[in-house]
């Protein structure tokens, strides 16, 4: 399916592709998307039906968009999901990313190269995913948040609005894992407005990471940071308390 300014077919499917809007060679695109005003389409892009793309959105190439969850009999976690994707209006979508099917992601986001955000997930508006960034099923991430490189989120975490994870940061939402068997315990860690997250930290399960608290590089994290705390160290032990900001 290729071309622009007129109707694109895949798969003997027909859509409507804007006037305004543009898709490149070796696109498949399948029918039920929805593609707004001033969207630019690169080659080698796969969007799957129930996906809803926002004006002036720009999808890079060999990026994935709908992508259907499965699972093997050796995964535990039932999969669950809606047939629907939001890409809010001013986004760009990084070559190789790889987005699930059940995401919303806000106006003016960013989602870096080869970055991956699994199913029941939603993305606050001005927020950058940075490349290589892995978020798991059920994340929730709030507005004007800033993810860096090659960060792993797990499932079942909130991420509350303007908060900071550097690059290398890593998540676990499990302590039993020798079970085998998934639970409503498996819960991620919640990380509290205003946060600061170090390079390389790493946060276990369930733990709450308080509003405007910072945690070092490389630390520990293995239970709850207070609000407006200082944590360094592993495992991270309060420093000192920080000022509150106007």
């Amino acid at each position: 399916m290729t071309g622009s300014n007129e109707s694109s077919r895949s798969n003997n499917l027909s859509i409507k592709v804007p006037e305004s809007s543009k898709v490149g060679k070796f696109s498949v695109i399948y029918s039920g998307v929805n593609i707004g005003k001033n969207v630019t389409i690169h080659p080698h892009v796969i969007i799957e039906s129930g996906v809803s793309i926002g004006d002036g959105t720009e999808i890079f190439p060999g990026t994935y968009l709908g992508k259907h969850p499965s699972g093997v009999s050796s995964i535990s976690r039932r999969i669950a999901y809606k047939q629907i994707v939001k890409i809010g209006e001013g986004c760009k979508i990084g070559p190789y990313s790889v987005i699930y099917q059940d995401v919303e992601i806000g106006k003016n986001s960013l989602v870096g190269d080869f970055a991956s955000i699994r199913e029941q997930s939603i993305i606050g508006a001005n927020v950058i995913i940075g490349r290589y960034v892995s978020i798991n099923y059920n994340t929730r991430i709030g507005d004007n948040v800033k993810i860096m490189d090659q960060s792993w989120l797990a499932g079942n975490m909130v991420i509350e609005n303007n908060v900071f994870i550097s690059g290398h940061v890593g998540t676990a939402n499990d302590n039993n894992v020798m079970s085998r068997v998934y639970n409503d315990d498996v819960v991620g860690p919640s990380i509290c407005e205003n946060a600061f997250i170090g390079l390389g930290a790493n946060i276990l399960p369930g733990v709450r990471v308080g509003k405007g608290s910072v945690v070092g590089a490389g630390s520990l994290v293995t239970k709850n940071v207070p609000d407006h705390a200082l944590v360094m160290g592993s495992p991270a032990k309060i420093i000192r308390f920080l000022e509150k900001a106007d």
